[in-house]
């Protein structure tokens, strides 16, 4: 049977592709608030970003239950399916980076007292990798949904914290009080954990260095992002408040320092 030269034009009411994208509900969520063409730029990249941060979730859940499983290589297939994301998400920040302060500042009053540390996504993404902070939820507080979401998070295991529940679960000497930690809060390194992490490093299982390897490259593709973010800022508004109100390029500056996943990092000094 012959296949037909000329694809489906007529499905009789909506394509399957707008049925599955909902593409032109999608192109209709760019409102600009001012009449500067560079906005739109920066308002579609935003958004952009918005949908990473969400998938990002998604992601890391989703290796959450493999780990629960014990299904670690499973785990590391959607760890470094993530870190894709994470290039990706980076790469988003180019054009907006290229801006000069007078092309930023043209539609700059359009965003208020908006700013991305108000996304509600973003501090899933935050709370996800162990960065745990109660009073990140105040700004969400006139969003039910978002807080309440936020709100679970908050006491719920991170990313890290079921990578170390299996590693205890394989017999690694993960402290018992590192697991039973009050999970609101912060994850605070531990030089046992780091010790883990060093035998790990010196031995041959290659499913658990795997694991080592995925985390580190998500921790430090999440640093690089942090990083494009600083920099984007300080190229196009200097020293300048930011627009939700926070110290600005200082404020950016404080956040890089902070590394996720922590003994992944210092351990290699043991190996």
């Amino acid at each position: 049977m012959s296949c037909p030269v000329s694809p489906k034009l007529d499905f009789g009411g909506t394509t399957p592709y707008e049925d599955y994208v909902h593409a032109s509900v999608l192109h209709t969520l760019q409102q600009q608030w001012s009449k500067d063409p560079r906005e739109m730029s920066f308002l579609v990249i935003t958004q952009v970003m918005e949908l990473y941060f969400g998938l990002l979730c998604f992601e890391w859940r989703q290796a959450q239950t493999e780990l629960r499983a014990d299904d670690l290589r499973a785990a590391v297939r959607t760890l470094r399916r993530s870190d894709l994301h994470l290039q990706a998400l980076s790469a988003a920040w180019r054009p907006i980076a290229r801006m000069t302060p007078t092309e930023f500042n043209s539609f700059r009053d359009a965003l208020g007292e908006g700013s991305g540390f108000q996304s509600g996504m973003y501090r899933e993404m935050e709370f996800l990798l162990g960065e745990k902070s109660a009073s990140m939820l105040v700004p969400h507080r006139a969003v039910p949904a978002m807080h309440d979401q936020l709100e679970r998070s908050l006491g719920l295991p991170s990313l890290y914290d079921d990578v170390l529940a299996a590693l205890r679960r394989k017999g690694f000497d993960i402290p018992q009080s590192v697991l039973d930690r009050d999970l609101t809060k912060a994850y605070q390194p531990s030089a046992e954990v780091e010790q883990v992490w060093a035998a790990i490093y010196r031995g041959d299982d290659r499913d658990l260095l795997e694991l080592g390897e995925a985390l580190t490259d998500i921790a430090e593709e999440f640093a690089r992002w942090r990083y494009d973010h600083l920099l984007a800022t300080r190229r196009s508004m200097g020293s300048k408040v930011g627009t939700g109100g926070s110290a600005g390029v200082a404020w950016l500056e404080k956040r890089t320092q902070r590394a996720v996943f922590p003994e992944l990092w210092t351990a290699r000094s043991y190996v």
